[in-house]
């Protein structure tokens, strides 16, 4: 069983304890019987569900088109940078790439540096 739908069911079964308890409270206070039916309520038996068309998996296409409208609904919230903000990250992004080209550079050049010196070898 999924778990979907088991916490569905668990959720049914729940509401349906606290709807028997709000009842079984209204009965005490009014002095009228419709314990009766909580009774009733309670003593019903849990069934399994039947296996429906609906548990069935969609086919490729119908799974297809269901991912394009999720992507669509999705594209519809993104929250998309102003032209100032996109120019603004973009030199920051610019510069970052810069800044750690550099120090690549830098820290390769002191691998090299270090292992000529270590093997006395030139490449």
């Amino acid at each position: 069983m999924a778990n979907k739908d088991r916490n569905k069911r668990s959720a049914r079964k729940a509401r349906a304890e606290e709807r028997a308890r709000v009842e079984a409270a209204q009965a005490a206070t009014t002095g009228s019987q419709p314990a009766k039916a909580v009774a009733k309520a309670e003593k019903k038996p849990v069934t399994k569900p039947e296996k429906k068309k609906a548990d069935k998996k969609p086919g490729i296409f119908r799974r297809l088109l269901n991912y394009l409208g999720d992507v669509r609904s999705e594209m519809r919230r993104v929250v998309w940078p102003s032209p100032e903000e996109l120019k603004s990250y973009s030199v920051a992004i610019v510069a970052m790439l810069i800044v750690f080209g550099i120090v690549i550079w830098l820290v390769d050049s002191g691998i090299v540096a270090a292992l000529v010196g270590y093997t006395g070898l030139r490449g």
